[in-house]
């Protein structure tokens, strides 16, 4: 029995030329999961968590994050306790994917479950507080010659983000 899938278009079928840039946000290292989704605010639904993503680190951050930015971080990005949120509150943002050396192992598989491109790259942190690059796929380009370093990603991760998570994956296979 054949399945027939969908093609969705992706990063990865457009040029460079036509991918749009992203903005960084340039944070730093261990990263954790009650500065993205402070607890004092785990009562509410997810729109008002992100309201306050990030403000112990960066007060503006949800107030002028706009969809399509990228964070750059150090190591351990999102340690600390396993809330979905943390992962969720980036999403509602429209972030299109989060770029750092290492990830918590919690948030890596709660980001992935609901959409979010996360990139594990060693010199993230060479990327700049707004600096814009463009972001195909699983590579990172920082202008039409030069890309940063990205681990590969498994082509299953891939379709939870191209599908905007493992809920929309589930449906698909359903069908």
């Amino acid at each position: 029995m054949s399945t027939h899938r969908p093609t969705f278009p992706s990063d990865e079928a457009m040029s460079l030329e036509q991918t749009p840039t992203s903005r960084v946000w340039s944070l730093g290292a261990q990263i954790d999961t009650d500065a993205l989704a402070p607890g004092a605010y785990m009562k509410f639904d997810l729109p008002t968590i992100a309201k306050h993503a990030l403000e112990g680190v960066r007060a503006d951050f949800a107030l002028k994050v706009k969809p399509g930015d990228v964070i750059a971080a150090g190591e351990g990005f999102g340690v600390g306790s396993s809330r979905e949120q943390a992962a969720g509150v980036l999403v509602h943002l429209g972030l299109k994917a989060v770029i750092a050396p290492s990830y918590s192992g919690l948030f890596f598989r709660n980001a992935f479950n609901l959409g979010l491109l996360l990139l594990t790259c060693p010199r993230a942190q060479e990327l700049k507080e707004g600096q814009q690059i463009k972001v195909m796929g699983s590579r990172v380009w920082l202008d039409e010659h030069q890309e940063l370093p990205c681990e590969p990603i498994p082509e299953f991760l891939m379709e939870m983000v191209r599908l905007k998570g493992l809920v929309n994956v589930l449906k698909l296979r359903k069908k």
